[in-house]
């Protein structure tokens, strides 16, 4: 079982790359998002590798983190979902991303994807929304509230904050960032006029 490769890049396709280590060369499968990072022919690099045994075949998908591949496998375990829409999601959406889409159940960000429609993105939101948080990295701080705005069930200044940032012009994940890191400061029992103004602060740094 391959877990990583550390070589050299050999070739860069339209959906592979070669690694040359030690002069075999393989080919990992990765997403449009992990080829437009990985550098150019000549230099070294790292992948995280998800090694597919098959009857007939054996397969390397490549990543540029961790917690990438992670996603990789979270998403095919939702039906409907294989490794070609799990790579198509991953080259639409960071890991990051996708965790705020799920929590905030967004899915016209994560239908965005190619060949993922509207039933599938509303199959991944509902299988995926309580797996999330162990999956969002960085974003893990805020998705606890993602979670609860996109359910519904957020307190009313929150969710009154949020909605009055949206109606400002950002996005729902920009205004559900802001009011997450304004509930920080301001504290659980702040009112909606105080978490406007620190969210407000936050989006203007």
């Amino acid at each position: 079982m391959i877990g990583k490769l550390k070589g050299t890049i050999d070739e860069i396709g339209d959906d592979y790359v070669l690694v040359d280590v030690h002069g075999v060369c393989y080919v990992a499968h990765c997403s449009a998002r992990t080829l437009s990072r990985i550098g150019s022919v000549g230099e070294a690099v790292v992948l995280f590798i998800e090694t597919y045994v098959r009857e007939d075949q054996l397969k390397l998908f490549g990543f540029m983190s961790a917690l990438e591949r992670e996603w990789f496998n979270l998403l095919q375990s939702v039906q409907g979902v294989g490794a070609k829409v799990a790579l198509a999601l991953l080259s639409t959406l960071t890991p990051s991303e996708l965790a705020n889409a799920i929590a905030l159940q967004d899915k016209t960000a994560v239908s965005r994807a190619p060949g993922v429609g509207p039933k599938v993105a509303v199959r991944i939101i509902t299988e995926l929304k309580n797996k999330a948080p162990a999956f969002a990295g960085e974003a893990s701080a805020g998705i606890g509230l993602k979670q609860e705005l996109g359910e519904g069930v957020a307190a009313a200044p929150v969710a009154d904050a949020v909605s009055a940032l949206t109606n400002l012009g950002y996005s729902r994940e920009q205004a559900a960032n802001a009011i997450a890191a304004a509930l920080k400061n301001g504290g659980e029992d702040a009112d909606s006029s105080k978490l406007i103004r620190l969210g407000l602060k936050e989006l203007s740094r």
